[in-house]
Order: structure tokens, then sequence, then C-alpha cells
């Protein structure tokens, strides 16, 4: 079978110049023309600007993403992201990146991108993996395409509390408590240990000598600063120029410097992604510290569930998911959980500060559960606001470690079984840490190995399980006295949409 073109091109030289936009074009009319030669759906896809794939330097960078991949290229004009829908609907990516120049990167994009990866096809939920590649420069963003090393996480350190029982090693340092930290060394159980009360040094040199592989922080931030101290007066990190720093309560300086790699979760804090400038935290912790996949609020956090959920698939599910599917899921989740006690929610407008501009509607099933109005706001709020930065298709993971339950997914002849069999008792489904808001509860989600369609339930309706064209969730229930199992039929989707 002969290579694909978009595979071909990239054996050659990189694109340069201006006049590389017909190149795009023609790559992409190319990719989508001869798709039928190859064995699937593309695994991937790259979505960029006109500006951006001619602007010096970022062609580079879609170089570097297609490499070795089956992936078209599909450009847009400036402000017109939603135009490449059509092609997104015909290839259907299992990961997309959306390769952008920090000015493109804005409060206004990433709730464009969240709105655009939910239209590929009918249901409410993501399509697929994704993530904005970006970076203070070109030079930066190239490094993050160009890497494919995959990463296992075994040491994690925090600015916040975390479950360093389900980590290899770790440390977290209190944000409400002064002098307080918790230390878990390899092989043995975490033990609380006395901190000098201004920590900045010590957090600095966790992403610099300790080689923290996941740096977890909460409490306040803006997009130039996050302040260390949530409950008490502490230092904290700030950025410029794309390079980040601690700066002590005597003001005293400490350039923070690391290759990584590494992933970072601000779960809790305020704009840590937002990109309002070459001054902003992300692409200082992009550039200079050694991250190259992250989450971040680009609004001020408030009600938490897209953020600190992160650490209940990433962190608490040790060796479960990678970093994309720990944040997909728990998008999966929090749609989930919009569209059963709040339908019809998901559609609302809201102002450019994530404030809904009608009424939540109160449902029985709502009540029944213990939520109220503010609960649908949260929800609705927290949705389209945090951005994932970094190639969708890079995988790092925790070492693998303790688990609640264990779940299972099996085929034979278009017949599927999905199981979760608990593991610690009456505790199996209890959330290991609480940490945060919004914390625990989280669905059972299941990535599928490839798309599927026609789906015929057989056995298991009971546990109300959704299950979607490429993921299977099934609410969590309280009581693990048996274990889950869900029976159905489907058909496997060959290439683009079905």
């Amino acid at each position: 079978m002969p290579m694909p073109f978009s595979m071909h091109l990239q054996v050659g030289r990189p694109l340069r110049g201006r006049r590389k936009g017909w190149w795009a074009k023609l790559l992409l009319s190319l990719s989508l023309a001869f798709g039928a030669q190859a064995a699937a759906s593309p695994d991937y896809a790259i979505v960029v600007s006109a500006p951006t794939l001619a602007a010096p330097g970022w062609s580079h960078v879609v170089a570097a993403l297609q490499l070795g991949r089956q992936a078209p290229v599909l450009e847009y004009a400036t402000g017109a992201l939603e135009s490449v829908l059509p092609g997104l609907q015909r290839v259907f990516p299992r990961r997309t990146a959306f390769v952008a120049r920090p000015e493109e990167a804005t409060r206004e994009f990433v709730p464009a991108v969240h709105q655009l990866m939910r239209r590929l096809d009918e249901d409410p939920y993501t399509d697929g993996f994704w993530g904005i590649v970006t970076g203070y420069d070109a030079a930066n963003a190239l490094r993050l395409a160009r890497h494919r090393a995959p990463l296992t996480v075994r040491r994690v350190a925090a600015g916040t509390e975390v479950a360093l029982e389900c980590c290899p090693e770790g440390v977290w340092y209190s944000e409400l408590k002064a002098g307080h930290a918790v230390r878990k060394q390899a092989g043995e159980t975490p033990a609380s240990i006395a901190v000098p009360t201004d920590t900045t040094a010590l957090l600095a040199q966790a992403l610099m000598d300790y080689g923290a592989d996941l740096f977890v922080t909460s409490g306040h931030a803006t997009e130039r600063d996050w302040q260390i101290g949530f409950g008490y007066r502490n230092g904290r990190f700030l950025s410029r120029q794309g390079k980040l720093y601690g700066e002590d309560l005597q003001r005293q300086q400490s350039p923070i410097a690391s290759p990584g790699p590494r992933g970072y979760l601000p779960v809790g804090n305020c704009l840590m992604g937002h990109i309002a400038g070459p001054d902003a935290m992300a692409l200082a912790f992009l550039n200079s510290a050694g991250v190259y996949q992250m989450i971040g609020y680009t609004l001020p956090t408030w009600y938490g569930y897209a953020g600190w959920g992160c650490l209940d698939y990433f962190v608490e599910q040790p060796g479960r998911y990678n970093f994309v599917e720990a944040f997909t899921a728990n998008q999966h989740a929090l749609a989930h959980r919009l569209e059963t006690f709040f339908p019809g929610l998901a559609d609302a407008a809201m102002d450019a500060q994530g404030r809904l501009r009608e009424k939540v509607a109160l449902t029985d099933r709502a009540r029944q559960a213990g939520l109220r109005e503010t609960d649908g706001r949260g929800l609705r709020f927290d949705r389209d606001t945090v951005a994932f930065y970094g190639d969708p298709a890079w995988v790092a993971r925790m070492a693998d470690g303790p688990l609640g339950w264990e779940q299972a997914l099996s085929e034979t002849d278009g017949l599927w079984t999905f199981t979760v069999q608990p593991t610690r008792g009456e505790g199996s489904f209890r959330p290991v840490n609480l940490n945060g808001s919004q914390r625990g509860g989280r669905p059972f989600i299941q990535f599928l190995p490839h798309r599927i369609q026609n789906v015929r339930m057989i056995a298991g309706v009971e546990w109300e399980p959704v299950v979607t064209d490429d993921f299977i969730l099934v609410p969590r229930p309280s009581d693990p006295a048996r274990p889950v199992r869900v029976l159905f039929r489907a058909q496997r989707v060959e290439g683009g949409s079905p």
C-alpha cells in the first residue's frame, strides 16, 4: 500500500515562509481524498490558522507533529475556527492538536475548542482527545511537538494536599497550615514533616533538584503569579517573558529552569490557564519549568469540578489513565452530571465572565441528589473554562499503584463486556482524598479501542450506563456489594463519521 501523502511529505524539508499556505491546503485536500487508502480513520489531526502556518517557525511545529503520523492539516482563517468542523467530522481523529501562537490561545479560544470538539457527532460529549500546542515562542512549541518519549510519573510535588498513598514517592506542602508538609519516601508510608513557613525555595527545588514528574497547585493566582499560601502568608511564583521565578517573603528570587518533562495540574488556581500576554504563567511553565502538558482555568475558579476532578482520575487511579485521558474522563463526567441533573442547561448562554444569563431550573432528580442551583451554575461555568495545553498524543501516566477496583473491557464477535470488580471491600468506591472542591463520586470511564455504532444493550441497564461511540460511562454506585457488569452489542466504525 502506498504511503499516505501527508506522511510522505514530512520526510522531506519542512515548509518555509508564506508560500507554505497553499501547500497546507494541498496537503489537507489530498489527505482527505486519499483517506480511503488508509486502513482506518486518521488517529491524529492538526488544526491551525493560516496566519500561524505562515508565521516564522510555526510551520516546523506542524511538521514535527505530523512526522510519522497519518495526520491531515486543517487550516482556517482568523476567527473562523468552526470552519474546520466538516473536515474533522469527515476524518474523525482520535486525537486533535490545535497549534496556536500564544496571542491566539486566548480566553475565547479555549471554550471555542471545547465547543467544537463536542460537535463532531450528536452526543453531548467531547469527541476524542485534544490539546492546544502552544508555547512562549515557536521554539518552545517545537520542543513540545518533537517530544515523543513517554513519561511514567513516580515523583509528585504539590503546593496542596494530594493522595501520596497513590504515588511511589512525593511531597506536598500545606497551603492552609504554615510549616506543615507530608512526604513519602520510596517504599515507605507518607509522614508529616516540619518545614519553614516560607516554602518558596522548597517548591522551586521540587522542580529543579527533586525533579518532580508531576506538579500540583491550588490557591490564589493570577495570570502573572501563584500565591503559595492560601491560609497564611507565604511566597509566590511569578513569571516574566517566558521565565518562571520563585520569590520568597524577603523578595529573594530564584529562577526556575528545568528541562522536565513533567505534567502540571493547577487544579484549584484561578487564571493559570489564561494566556493574557507574554508574561502569562502558563507560558512560563511550558517554557522554563519543563512542563509538556498542563491544564488551567482561564477564569477565576469558584466551583472546581473541572480542575480538582483531574486528581480523581489521574492521581487516585494510578496507571489507569494517561494525562489527557484523565482530563477527558473528567470532562465526560462533568457533561454527564450536567445532562443528568440539569437537562437543557448545557446550551444556556453565558457572558464573558462565565455567568449564566438565565435562571437554573432545579429538577426533582437534582433535589434528590442534594444538588442546588449553584451546582448547575458551577457545572456550566466549569465545562468550557479549563484549557489543556500540550500534544494530546504525548503519554504521561502515573506509575501503577493501588486501585479501589479493577475494571476490564472485552469484545468477542461484536459482544462487548465491561466489568468493575471492587478490591477494597466496603471502601472500594470511596474517594481516596477529599482535599479541594467537588471531589469524589466520579463515574467509571472506559475508553474504547476504536469507535463503535449501532449499540444494543444486552444486560446491565440497571447501572444506567452511557455507551457512546468511543467510551463507556457508568455512574459510580455508593454500595460496592456486587460487581458492575454491562453487556452490549455494537459494530465497529470504519473510517470517519458513521
